[in-house]
């Protein structure tokens, strides 16, 4: 009744009324079936507004899972155009870097919050953040890093198409790591998956192996990074919030992506005269990824993974028509019909992975009374990852 918008008073008064209606029938002498029937009147308005209050509920969490659903693509849109306006376009071909500079500046974001106050500080020993938090942030460097390099050789879109290999790559990773069970079924769909995404390839004419491997390599990195995370951290029962999550990981990425950068780019940045940073941009580039990682752990505490996933789906089909609408990239009819394959392959995963969910989440669910049952309404199930 709150949630319905009805405060007190005005529940106060309805029943009030109704209360004075019931008294004034009694006197004037009507029957009980007539009273009767003003109480059931008054119950069944009680009733509608308790379902109201519930509908109200149900209205908001839809609207509050669309709102996030909404932040995290555009942002995930935002970032993913304006790295590959950087580093393909922009005069920045620097992946390493780039990637550099959105850890820094994620990370003294995080540790201004934490060290403030603004964040609560998570204490952590020198062992578990050894055995944790650091291969998870080299993986995230890996994924990063040859995620961007991509950027430099393949179209947007293609590189979304290429993206639909990342449920094979988890569920794989998974069984070897024995967090996940081999089944036949997902096994198969696994196998459609990767059909998919091969005839997407083959009809592919910019097709560049270079940026393939990159790319692969980056979906291959990221299920890694995953797995360990249900391995290393929930297995702890470590829970961290957006900022304490880059608070740890993001320096970590920092100093691993330290390496490959003295090696490969450190020269070529001091070499190259043609080079021109606008402040402006990159502190633009660097809020936006900030940004980015927000909305990724917000959407998946505010709603689910799956969520996640399923709206994935949804924005990757939105930056191939935005690849094409901005960087002119061409799509052939062999493309889309190899993605679309791949596409309803993955749908048909998320349902599968929603069924079970289901299923194990019913033995828990408490047993309502009749009362209960009629006065609620049934909650509709949840409809991955940049």
């Amino acid at each position: 009744m709150t949630e319905a918008g009805h405060n007190d008073s005005v529940v106060q008064k309805v029943i009030t009324a109704y209360t004075y209606v019931a008294m004034w029938m009694t006197e004037a002498g009507h029957n009980d079936s007539v009273v009767q029937k003003v109480i059931t009147a008054y119950t069944y308005v009680a009733m509608w507004m308790t379902e109201a209050g519930h509908n109200d509920s149900v209205v908001q969490k839809v609207i509050t899972a669309y709102t996030y659903v909404a932040i995290w693509i555009g942002l995930s849109g935002v970032v993913i155009m304006f790295n590959k306006y950087l580093l393909a376009y922009g005069g920045f071909p620097y992946p390493i870097t780039l990637t550099m500079w959105h850890m820094f500046f994620c990370a003294a974001l995080a540790i201004g919050l934490v060290k403030s106050g603004k964040v609560q500080a998570i204490s952590m020993d020198r062992e578990t953040y050894m055995r944790a938090i650091v291969p998870i942030g080299a993986c995230y460097a890996v994924t990063l890093w040859v995620g961007n390099a991509a950027y430099l050789y393949l179209s947007v879109s293609f590189i979304q198409m290429l993206k639909a290999l990342m449920p094979v790559a988890v569920f794989s990773v998974g069984v070897l790591f024995g967090t996940d069970k081999y089944n036949s079924r997902t096994f198969a769909n696994m196998v459609l998956v990767t059909i998919g995404v091969a005839i997407a390839s083959y009809g592919e004419l910019n097709f560049n192996i270079i940026g393939v491997a990159f790319q692969l390599t980056s979906i291959f990195s990221e299920s890694i990074r995953l797995v360990l995370v249900q391995i290393l951290l929930q297995s702890r029962g470590l829970k961290l919030n957006p900022v304490t999550t880059l608070y740890f990981v993001a320096p970590c990425c920092f100093c691993f992506l330290l390496f490959p950068f003295f090696f490969l780019e450190a020269g070529k940045i001091a070499a190259d005269t043609q080079l021109e940073i606008n402040p402006l941009i990159f502190l633009s580039n660097a809020l936006a990824a900030f940004g980015l990682n927000m909305a990724v752990f917000l959407l998946i505490g505010k709603t689910s993974a799956l969520t996640m996933n399923i709206a994935g789906v949804v924005k990757d089909w939105l930056l191939i028509g935005l690849s094409v609408w901005m960087f002119k990239s061409a799509v052939s009819g062999l493309n889309l019909l190899g993605y679309f394959i791949a596409f309803l392959a993955v749908c048909w995963y998320n349902y599968q992975k929603l069924q079970a969910m289901q299923a194990n989440a019913a033995p828990l669910q408490p047993v309502k009374s009749d009362q209960q049952l009629s006065e609620s309404a049934p909650l509709k199930g949840d409809v991955e990852k940049p």
